[in-house]
C-alpha cells in the first residue's frame, strides 16, 4: 500500500461513501475502490461494511483508520520538516568548527551571518580536525573550519595563526623575545595527543628543527594546554592568540617557516549543499 492510498482510506471513513469520495478526490471509483481492495488484501482484513447508504468502518477498520491518520499526520510532517530543511532562508546548516575556534572566530563568523540571515538555523559541534574530516565524509555536518585542507575538498582559507613557544612566567626562557627550536633541548612538553592535527605540526616543526622533547601532558585543548604551561608542567607550541591567557610568556621562533597553522572552511564538493549551507558558505567566502 502506499501513502496515498491511505489517504483515500481515510476521505471514505470521513464521507462514508464511495461515489461521493471518488468525486471529491477528483478520481474514478474503480480507481479508488481497487485502492481499498490493495489495503485490506495487504491487511487481511475487511475495513468496510456495505450497507444501502453507503460504507462504514468495521471495528478493524476502526483501528486501521487511528493508525493510518497517525501515519499520514507523520509523513505530512516529514514533508514540511524536509521543506523546512531545504528553505535558504529558513533552513539548517550544520557546522562543525575546532575547539580552540569557540571563543574568537567561529562566534564572530556566526555574528555577521545572523545579521543578514537570522532565521537560519546553524546546528554548531566542535571537534579536533580528524574527526571534523571523519564527520564531513559521513556526511553528519555541511561545512567544517579546520586546519587542514581534506583531499578533494572545497577550502577557503580564514586566517593563518603565528605559533610560538609559550613557556611559564619565571621560566628561563621568559626573559626571550625569539628563539630556535633547538634551545628547547632539554624541556618537556606540552601537547596534543598523538593522532590529532596540531600534534601532527607541532611534531613536523620539532623534527625539522632535529629537537626531541619528552611529553609531560597532553590535552585535547589549547586552551588546557596554555593552563598546564603556566602551572610550570611543561612548554608547549601554540598559536600566539592562546598565549597569556593564564600568565604564560610568548616566544617567537625563529629558523621555522613552518611555525603558522591554516585555518579555513571546508567542504565536500561531491554532493550539493543544502540550501542553508551553501548561503552560510557563501556569505563566510564573500566576506
Amino acid at each position: 500500500m502506499q501513502i496515498r492510498d491511505l489517504e483515500w482510506l481515510l476521505a471514505v471513513a470521513d464521507l462514508e461513501h464511495v461515489t461521493d469520495t471518488a468525486a471529491v478526490l477528483g478520481i474514478t471509483q474503480p480507481t479508488l475502490s481497487r485502492a481499498l481492495a490493495r489495503v485490506e488484501g495487504e491487511l487481511g482484513a475487511r475495513l468496510f461494511e456495505r450497507a444501502v447508504d453507503g460504507v462504514h468502518l468495521t471495528p478493524i477498520g476502526q483501528t486501521v483508520a487511528v493508525g493510518a491518520r497517525e501515519v499520514v499526520a507523520r509523513y505530512d510532517q516529514l514533508l514540511a520538516d524536509v521543506r523546512g530543511e531545504l528553505d535558504p532562508e529558513s533552513g539548517v546548516a550544520r557546522l562543525a568548527f575546532l575547539d580552540s575556534m569557540a571563543t574568537s572566530l567561529v562566534p564572530q563568523l556566526l555574528r555577521e551571518f545572523h545579521a543578514v540571515s537570522p532565521r537560519v538555523r546553524v546546528l554548531l559541534s566542535q571537534k579536533p580536525a580528524h574527526e571534523l574530516e571523519a564527520d564531513l565524509a559521513r556526511g553528519t555536518v555541511d561545512l567544517a573550519i579546520t586546519s587542514s585542507r581534506p583531499t578533494g575538498h572545497g577550502w577557503h582559507l580564514l586566517q593563518e595563526e603565528r605559533l610560538v613557544v609559550a613557556v611559564p612566567p619565571t621560566h628561563r626562557l621568559a626573559g626571550r623575545s625569539r628563539l630556535r627550536l633547538s634551545d628547547l633541548a632539554g624541556e618537556t612538553l606540552v601537547t596534543t595527543p598523538p593522532g590529532y592535527g596540531f600534534r601532527t605540526l607541532v611534531d613536523e616543526l620539532l623534527r625539522e628543527a632535529g629537537v626531541a622533547l619528552d611529553i609531560s601532558f597532553e590535552s585535547q585543548d589549547l586552551a588546557t594546554i596554555e593552563g598546564l604551561v603556566a602551572a610550570g608542567l611543561g612548554v608547549a607550541i601554540v598559536p600566539e592568540a592562546m598565549v597569556g591567557l593564564s600568565g604564560t610568556h610568548g616566544i617567537q621562533i625563529l629558523g621555522s617557516p613552518g611555525a603558522r597553522r591554516a585555518i579555513g572552511l571546508t567542504w565536500r564538493t561531491d554532493r550539493q549543499l543544502p540550501p542553508a549551507a551553501e548561503r552560510l558558505r557563501d556569505a563566510i567566502v564573500d566576506r
